[in-house]
């Protein structure tokens, strides 16, 4: 007789790293039970006639469902949060983020199956590096100043998921780097976005001087770190999924390289950028349309975000790509979708 396969719940499952997060499950052999909104888009995930996989409709805010959708699993993996610079609502950021987070736990509370959740945090929650240093997960944010509302909301998260660690609920915290690859284009994938204004010629420049720092992380070696640390990583540990330390110059350059077509030759200066991301958010609450550059994502542009996944690597055997071998794979599915030419 065929040994039952393990459930997974995931939660954010019909955003970007979400839905890649429901193929790797599934072919790693374990069940899947996606919890997606009645107005969830669900186009980037597996057929639901699968009998190993299946739609849960609910919502992390509301308990219940919530806690009916956490009912016969052994896993949780919490990726669901409203990932924005800005937003015309910023509560919406606390609402979700973090009171996402307090449901959860509460769910793992009342249920006796939960045998790990992984909780996708954010390098962000670490807090900017200071130029040439490369932060590892014992940075704590100076909680000074934060550049996002989103930031903020996931430093509160964060805070909740350990102190609920140390109290015994079995959460392993994981922090992406800017998560990039093939796939939706949510603000989740920022660089798919940029990549698209540059090869259109909306982005003729990079951005200052070009000495801004990311950590880059390829969506599917984020994938691959989610699922070992649901099976290897330690309750209560925080781990960077992070990747290659670059700017968006070092990007643009070698995405430039790899599509024999122009390099940016000259750097955008802030100011501009800022204005125009002012006239973004004017437009936005026009339209609606949220801005691709607001001004507080300018003020992460201005900050380093370099960090060392090296705990991870010796841990988790996580083994990140390089940016370069990323954009190999990226940019090819970029073009033959018909979002740029080159």
């Amino acid at each position: 007789m065929e040994e039952e396969k393990k459930k997974v719940l995931v939660t954010g499952s019909s955003g970007y790293l979400g839905g890649h997060l429901c193929y790797g499950l599934l072919n790693h052999g374990y069940a899947v039970r996606a919890l997606v909104r009645r107005s969830s888009r669900l186009s980037a995930l597996p057929p639901s006639q699968t009998s190993d996989f299946e739609l849960f409709y609910g919502d992390i805010t509301d308990f219940s469902s919530l806690l009916a959708a956490a009912s016969g699993c052994q896993f949780i993996i919490h990726s669901a949060a409203i990932v924005e610079s800005w937003l015309p609502d910023p509560s919406q950021f606390f609402t979700v983020n973090v009171g996402g987070m307090k449901n959860l736990i509460q769910v793992c509370k009342e249920t006796n199956s939960i045998e790990k959740i992984v909780y996708t945090s954010s390098c962000f929650v670490l807090g900017p590096t200071h130029a040439g240093v490369i932060a590892d997960e014992n940075q704590v944010h100076s909680e000074k100043y934060f550049c996002l509302e989103y930031e903020r909301s996931k430093v509160a998260a964060d805070k909740i998921a350990l102190q609920a660690a140390s109290e015994g609920v079995p959460i392993v915290v994981v922090y992406p780097g800017v998560i990039y690859g093939s796939g939706k284009l949510t603000t989740g994938n920022i660089v798919a976005k940029m990549l698209i204004e540059r090869f259109n010629w909306r982005l003729p420049g990079y951005f200052g001087r070009g000495n801004d720092k990311f950590s880059f992380s390829h969506v599917d070696d984020v994938v691959d770190g989610h699922i070992s640390a649901m099976k290897k990583g330690r309750v209560g540990e925080r781990y960077l999924l992070t990747g290659e330390n670059a700017s968006f110059k070092h990007v643009f350059d070698a995405a430039a390289i790899l599509t024999n077509t122009s390099k940016p030759r000259f750097g955008i200066p802030f100011w501009v950028i800022e204005a125009y991301a002012w006239i973004s958010v004017l437009f936005c609450r026009i339209t609606g349309k949220l801005p691709l550059f607001s001004p507080p994502a300018v003020s992460v542009l201005r900050r380093q975000w370099a960090y060392s996944c090296d705990k991870a690597k010796k841990e988790l055997d996580y083994k990140p790509r390089s940016l370069k071998e990323g954009l190999e794979e990226m940019l090819p599915w970029l073009k033959s979708s018909g979002f740029i030419k080159y």
